[in-house]
């Protein structure tokens, strides 16, 4: 008898991990995953450091895993320099390539952009509407450039954004002599992208998305 309650519970388990795992996948139909920028020159000793690269590109690369489990879409964005006098990102350095944490595998799709909104001449929103993607999770960096950018014009093309907050990162400003940190920056953006109940994007931390 105990054996046949505990098969029986064994069954009832896997039944429930199962439908779960249908029922996540259903509410993940049409999204697609967008990793911005996450590139070398970003992190400690590149060309452009930000504050909590390495930290935010784990988070990304927890949400990317997440995706290629469940076999969801999932696009790498890369950008290379081509304005005149152009510091970092450069073509054929390594400070432009895709960081190891992230770095595209499988025929994941990967789209060079030279300006900070992913969509401007490219080839994202050609590519996005083929496959019938309606919603995207992003991630990358920097925040309140490429990633703000990219999300307010994807808001203009009809899509549903969330933005995995923790899987981003920027660098601190010097406004009128005066520095305004990353954190300072990062917290205003967030809150200014989630205006009005989420508008231009909803804001989540990537344990929370995962879970």
């Amino acid at each position: 008898m105990k054996n046949i309650l505990r098969n029986t519970m064994i069954l009832s388990l896997t039944l429930v991990s199962l439908l779960t795992i249908n029922a996540q996948k259903r509410n993940m139909e049409n999204t697609a995953l967008l990793i911005i920028d996450v590139q070398n020159d970003y992190f400690k000793g590149g060309a452009m450091t930000l504050s909590g690269a390495e930290e935010a590109a784990k988070k990304a690369q927890q949400v990317l895993e997440f995706f290629r489990k469940n076999n969801l879409p999932v696009i790498h964005i890369k950008h290379l320099a081509t304005n005149e006098g152009a510091t970092f990102f450069l073509s054929d350095t390594k400070g432009a390539e895709i960081n190891s944490l992230v770095a595209p595998k499988n025929k994941e799709k990967i789209i060079i952009k030279h300006y900070p909104n992913s969509f401007r001449e490219t080839d994202l929103l050609e590519y996005l509407q083929s496959k019938g993607i309606k919603n995207l999770v992003i991630t990358g960096m920097m925040t309140d450039v490429c990633v703000e950018s990219t999300t307010r014009a994807a808001f203009d093309f009809g899509f549903n954004n969330l933005i995995i907050g923790d899987a981003t990162a920027t660098r601190d400003r010097n406004l009128n002599g005066k520095v305004v940190k990353a954190e300072e920056i990062q917290r205003s953006f967030l809150a200014g992208i989630s205006v009005l109940g989420g508008l231009y994007a909803k804001i989540a931390n990537a344990r929370d998305f995962i879970k």
